[in-house]
């Protein structure tokens, strides 16, 4: 399946050519080239399937990403890219596995490994790519995918900074590129009741929206910063990419002999900011899709948190956000209130949650039973019908089915980038915020703190050459 997108114009003339914080022009591209459908090849057609490259083989590809993007005929994993070299043979190894087991034969699909994934997405047989790196490895493989003329799914949170977010979104936009972020709960399966709880509230059913509340784990401290010799397997330079050199230990990237282990690069603050954007991007999400606020953003953010004094993990532990919206209502974010979303209204309350559920069998269980994953403060509130003349959301089966099924329509997924940059832009001027001992005032269209250097300034971070979406070509 070979997509029709313009590539030709060079990557260095369109980052010259892409303005910063150019939102109007990103939402209105609606002009998605066309392929030529199943109907007319033939089902089982070699163009017909959809060639995959997978970025990144750790615990969230192997235990999330590739078994559900493998559920779907149409997708056909052919290659796998990772710094780890031991990491790329398990890859090759667990990939070409499934495949043996589907199909009863041994030789169906020769997985290639490379340890550049720009190696791999300058294949031309390659249409799309699935993203499960590192958070500081985000945006800078989706975006030169997206210029290479690929697809693109994308763990979140986005991007590790504002800025880099507002990079990719234009990017994606520009180029055409189907785009879609991990942001699962959107979609019916495994979740069924975010989205209902989101029509709910957008219909009415508890009035008007005064609060919105989401509990948060924090992180521990921890860690030793004790130097270690690089694994001889590990391209440990790639591996820090855009981020600033620092002597390699264990407990600062990811374990050598459990894939499935969280690891380490969770916690330090150069590679991310914590569970406000780990957790804080699935849940700001569905705040924002209930109110109607997924293309905007806060208007103002204030913020206490903890943060480790000793040890190698350095993101934040307890915290607390408190932020306003344009519509007036208040959402704080905390550790202290149950792991979900609770939305507050004049005339009732809404409770939503994954139940007693991580995304992987290492994340933090929130708390609770699995029976409380959805609430409200009357149940004829849950069972109430959505008339055909009222709000009706997006539809999804599941995530990674929604952006291959939008590959070959060329329609917008239940996630595309502007949204998920969004998501993730809240929790990174909440982070911003927790840093810093006064309210901040955020103008969500312009993506700047208003008369506030200082946070400016943390809007984006120096990227180590020759890494970081400042350095695509």
């Amino acid at each position: 399946m070979k997509n029709a997108k313009n590539t030709n114009e060079s990557r260095r003339n369109f980052m010259k050519s892409t303005g910063k914080g150019a939102l109007a022009a990103s939402l209105a591209v609606t002009g998605f080239p066309t392929i030529v459908p199943a109907s007319v090849l033939g089902k089982n057609a070699p163009s017909n399937k959809i060639n995959i490259g997978q970025v990144g083989f750790g615990r969230i590809a192997m235990t999330h990403d590739l078994p559900e993007t493998l559920k779907n005929d149409i997708a056909r994993v052919i290659a796998v890219a990772d710094v780890d070299s031991n990491r790329g043979a398990q890859g090759k190894k667990w990939i070409e596995g499934v495949y043996e087991k589907k199909t009863g034969k041994s030789n169906y699909v020769d997985v290639k490994v490379y340890d550049d994934f720009r190696e791999m997405i300058a294949r031309k047989d390659l249409d799309a790519v699935i993203i499960s790196t590192p958070d500081h490895w985000h945006a800078q493989p989706a975006m030169e995918a997206a210029l290479s003329g690929k697809d693109v799914y994308l763990q979140k949170p986005t991007s590790l900074t504002v800025e880099e977010g507002r990079m990719l979104s234009d990017t994606i936009h520009r180029t055409g590129a189907v785009f879609q972020m991990g942001s699962q709960q959107r979609s019916q399966n495994p979740w069924p009741q975010f989205k209902r709880a989101c029509e709910l509230v957008r219909n009415g059913r508890i009035g008007k929206v005064e609060r919105i509340f989401i509990g948060l784990p924090g992180d521990p401290a921890g860690g030793t910063a004790t130097e270690m010799p690089i694994p001889k397997n590990l391209n440990y330079d790639m591996w820090l990419g855009s981020t600033p050199w620092v002597p390699y230990t264990l407990d600062r990237v990811h374990s050598q002999d459990d894939i499935t282990s969280r690891p380490g690069w969770l916690r330090c603050e150069q590679f991310g900011a914590g569970m406000i954007t780990g957790w804080g991007a699935h849940h700001l999400d569905i705040a924002h899709w209930a109110m109607g606020k997924e293309y905007s953003g806060p208007i103002e953010v204030e913020a206490t948190a903890s943060f480790p004094t000793e040890g190698l993990w350095s993101v934040h532990g307890d915290f607390k956000v408190k932020a306003k919206y344009d519509n007036d209502v208040i959402m704080e974010v905390s550790g202290d209130y149950p792991n979900g979303v609770r939305f507050e209204g004049t005339e009732g309350w809404i409770f939503v949650a994954r139940g007693n559920v991580g995304v992987t069998a290492s994340d933090p269980v929130p708390g609770g039973k699995a029976s409380d994953a959805f609430k409200a403060s009357d149940q004829k509130i849950l069972s109430s019908v959505i008339g055909p003349d009222e709000v009706h959301l997006y539809e999804s089966e599941e995530q990674h089915k929604n952006w291959l099924d939008c590959i070959v329509s060329r329609e917008q997924t239940i996630a595309p980038v502007e949204v998920a940059h969004r998501s993730c832009s809240a929790c990174l001027v909440s982070h911003i915020a927790m840093k810093l001992p006064r309210k901040l005032y955020w103008d969500p269209v312009r993506e700047k703190f208003k008369n506030d250097d200082e946070a400016n300034s943390m809007l984006s971070r120096p990227q180590r050459y020759p890494y970081g979406t400042s350095n695509i070509l």
